[in-house]
């Protein structure tokens, strides 16, 4: 139970030592849906896991080459990035 107390008290947005988690908004799941597109055939076609796509569509942070990976496999350029990660 005390250990359950601990990891909520450093895990919690507005306890964390380390501040709030940033959570930014992107159009990933919109654009992935508007193509008929599921969390499992984007993850195969970026090779990373579905639960990364989630926490992404989530709005957590991710590395610039996993966002490389996911415009690829959705048929983007580099370029239309902002379109999907603002």
């Amino acid at each position: 139970m005390i250990s359950l107390f601990i990891w909520f008290v450093y895990y919690s947005d507005s306890a964390s030592p380390l501040g709030p988690k940033k959570m930014k908004k992107n159009s990933l799941k919109e654009i992935r849906e508007s193509l008929l597109m599921s969390k499992t055939e984007l993850s195969k076609k970026a090779s990373i896991s579905p639960l990364t796509i989630t926490r992404i569509e989530q709005g957590m942070p991710c590395r610039m080459k996993t966002k490389r990976k996911i415009l690829l496999a959705l048929g983007l350029k580099l370029t239309d990035k902002d379109k999907v990660f603002h």
